[in-house]
């Protein structure tokens, strides 16, 4: 029997010049994902993946998880998955706009949509069947494997913030794109910072507001020091791949190997959606036991998030354009819509909460037309 191959941490930089290794029987391999280990994205997105993986594959396939940054910071994540430090890693695009601006452009829309199970199958099938897409993920060393979905982030605060008054002045967490023009437009003070300095922010005075998903109420403990959530959706995120392979490593892989990690992929995908979802509708739920104020937006806050939709269609063809330097923006995005809008029909009759009846629709609609011989190869 073939020996194991595995990249450990402490000899990652004999990597990290761009060596690939060749793929043999019982493959180990460095998979990192940013978020803690109790995370959505990172529980079943990479605890659970993995598991997954070695079922498929019969033990011939064996991730090495790494969570939280002991690896990888999230803005580390791309050069970290290109230079081969982890073999397979979280993407998230905003933070390296300048090296993937068409996922940054399409990430303009998150604004607009609020269903991450539509938001999660259509992102992938886009970015692994636009032609632009796929050239800026090759062109960056990656192999782009599956998709990620936020649920729509709404506002964690220290003090009520219920209303456009009460927004005014306020230092509020955002990820960039369109919510922090919208943040701007409404008075408030958009602040770009990682997803994981948000206690600190939140518990020291330098941030007023957070915009996440639910979830991280109970799962980073927020509630401790932000007990004012207003349900107001400030968009999703799905920007960059949930699974990004290094390319030198996915070319060693065996075809059958390479059809393996899709079927555990399409798998998973579904089965973080589904928990992702129900994690942050038990997080609110939690957060008010704990004694914290979950309040619905004022009509006019409201207001104020629908008409900004309305204007970020109006402008988005010339913002991927001038902005991010997309060559025929209206083409790209326009693709990216049909996209969603055709994961609206394929899911409007289907079990929301059925892992395997989910799993099933993605592995057809968006793994079915992908060869494993040559997806991801040059």
């Amino acid at each position: 029997m073939l020996g194991k191959k595995l990249i450990l941490p402490a000899i990652a930089a004999v990597f990290a010049a761009g060596g690939a290794f060749t793929a043999h029987a019982e493959t180990s391999f460095i998979a990192n994902s940013f978020y803690d280990a109790e995370h959505p994205l990172s529980k079943f997105g990479y605890v659970e993946w993995a598991e997954k993986v070695r079922e498929i594959s019969g033990g011939d396939l064996s991730p090495e998880v790494y969570t939280g940054s002991v690896l990888l910071a999230p803005r580390a994540s791309l050069q970290g998955a290109r230079d081969n430090i982890a073999n397979v890693a979280n993407i998230a695009a905003v933070y390296t706009p300048s090296e993937l601006p068409v996922a940054n452009a399409i990430q303009e829309l998150g604004f607009n949509y609020s269903d991450p199970l539509t938001a999660i199958f259509a992102a992938a099938d886009f970015s692994m069947h636009n032609a632009v897409q796929l050239k800026e993920w090759a062109d960056n060393g990656i192999v782009y494997l599956g998709a990620y979905a936020t649920p729509p982030y709404i506002l964690f605060c220290s003090k009520p913030v219920r209303t456009l008054e009460d927004i005014k002045g306020k230092r509020i967490r955002t990820a960039g794109s369109s919510v922090s023009k919208w943040v701007e437009e409404v008075g408030g003070i958009p602040v770009n910072v990682p997803s994981s300095e948000m206690y600190t922010g939140l518990e020291r005075g330098t941030l007023d507001c957070a915009s996440n998903a639910a979830n991280d109420l109970i799962d980073r403990s927020l509630w401790e020091v932000a007990p004012y959530t207003t349900e107001l959706p400030t968009g999703m995120y799905w920007t960059g791949p949930e699974w990004g392979f290094n390319a030198g490593f996915w070319a060693d892989l065996t075809s059958a190997q390479r059809k393996q990690l899709m079927d555990a992929t399409a798998y998973s995908m579904a089965n973080m959606a589904v928990n992702y979802i129900a994690r942050s509708e038990a997080a609110l739920e939690e957060a008010k036991a704990k004694g914290n104020e979950v309040s619905q937006p004022s009509p006019e806050l409201m207001a104020s998030v629908e008409e900004f939709r309305e204007k970020v269609l109006g402008e988005i063809y010339t913002i991927a354009e001038q902005k991010y330097g997309v060559a025929n923006g209206a083409d790209l995005i326009d693709d990216f819509r049909f996209t969603y809008a055709k994961w609206e029909g394929l899911l409007e009759h289907a079990d929301r909460s059925n892992v395997d009846a989910l799993a099933a629709i993605a592995a057809k609609e968006i793994y079915g037309d992908l060869d494993p011989t040559s997806y991801g190869l040059k």
